[in-house]
């Protein structure tokens, strides 16, 4: 799962470090790891143990590295070797799973998993069955968030406008209240403000096209990205301006 989210995003940009340039100028412009970390912060105070840390998809540990210090364990599911990499520097302590989610083996119970925007990189079929398993990591009274954009924020109606993919965790919600007793007690949809700003053209189509690495999907042509950005990110001041609010799935299991 996780080795085709770094393959595709690899090959919308050429190469590995055009994508990461981009996502760096992405972060650089924008407010979300300050409004997710609040959050998360605030979702960790609530947990009634906090031993075991579980990131699937930790990518390069940022966020990781936030959390781990709340954690007496932290676990990391991560298939890309780069990536892992970048893990180790940031999370020396952590625990490093090299296998994608179908494959890899977590005897520690999280009390809290992550799983943050990587569900675009799972075929919408596998959804339920790619939660359920990362669930049966998750200690009971344990938390598992589930990270996507809201399919209805400025971003995503990009996403939608050029490769006609949406992806909504309200319709996983509802498939996940069908699983078999013992693994859901609650799910609630949180939303998360986030908003990327920037005063040059050439960095937001960047960004626009690091945001339009679609699995499945040809990236659209820059002449296209640049007029969408041109007609419909403007700030009205001479800027950029591209909400990105995250809609985060809290499912929580069942205590003991």
């Amino acid at each position: 799962m996780e080795a085709r989210k770094t393959a595709e995003a690899e090959n919308l940009l050429t190469d590995e470090d055009a994508y990461r340039d981009a996502w760096r100028l992405f972060l650089a412009g924008s407010d979300e790891k300050a409004t997710t970390h609040a959050y998360l912060r605030r979702v960790v105070e609530q947990l009634p143990s906090r031993k075991v840390f579980l990131d699937v998809g930790a990518a390069d540990g940022t966020t990781t590295r936030y959390l781990t210090p709340f954690f007496e364990h932290t676990v990391c599911i991560e298939p890309s070797e780069p990536m892992r990499r970048a893990l180790a520097r940031a999370c020396p302590q952590a625990e490093l799973v090299a296998e994608p989610v179908s494959e890899a083996r977590v005897e520690a119970r999280a009390d809290l998993a992550l799983l943050s925007h990587v569900l675009y990189y799972v075929p919408r079929a596998q959804w339920t069955a790619t939660v359920a398993r990362v669930l049966g990591w998750v200690a009971p009274g344990g938390v598992l968030l589930l990270v996507l954009q809201d399919p209805d924020n400025a971003c995503m109606r990009m996403v939608r406008h050029f490769t006609g993919s949406r992806f909504d965790l309200r319709e996983l919600a509802e498939e996940l209240a069908a699983l078999p007793p013992g693994l859901v007690a609650d799910a609630r949809l949180d939303v998360v403000p986030a908003r990327y700003r920037s005063r040059d053209l050439d960095e937001t189509v960047r960004v626009a096209g690091f945001h339009l690495s679609v699995p499945g999907c040809e990236p659209p042509a820059r002449e296209a990205v640049e007029a969408y950005v041109r007609q419909h990110l403007g700030d009205g001041e001479g800027g950029y301006a591209m909400r990105h609010d995250q809609h985060v799935l809290r499912v929580t299991r069942p205590p003991a």
